[in-house]
């Protein structure tokens, strides 16, 4: 994944997507390069429109997130009923623990 990384951010850069530079921005960032994989890279984003691919993947992620952001309330909700009951079950054990020290002393 971070050789797709490294030429994604070459490309933000505006810089040309050679394996020299991949490898130079791996490099930079302590990543062991693997010639082999750096080269196979750059030969699978010859002539590929990186914009188009970007905004081609983002898609599905807007579109996915409308659905979660829905389904966000029922979470919030089952989230607050799990607390209250959580909350209720501590009482309980709250109260058998002090009637069980209050049999020590009486």
């Amino acid at each position: 994944m971070e050789y797709v990384y490294a030429a994604m951010l070459l490309h933000k850069a505006g810089q040309k997507i050679e394996e020299a530079s991949v490898k130079k921005v791996l490099e930079a960032a302590h990543v062991k390069v693997d010639d082999a994989r750096a080269k196979a890279l750059v030969a699978a984003l010859e002539g590929v429109n990186i914009e188009e691919a970007i905004e081609k993947a983002a898609m599905p992620v807007a579109v996915a997130a409308a659905p979660a952001a829905a389904g966000s309330h029922e979470a919030k909700h089952d989230a607050k009923a799990d607390h209250a009951k959580k909350a209720a079950e501590e009482k309980k054990s709250e109260e058998a623990a002090a009637a069980g020290l209050g049999a020590l002393f009486g």
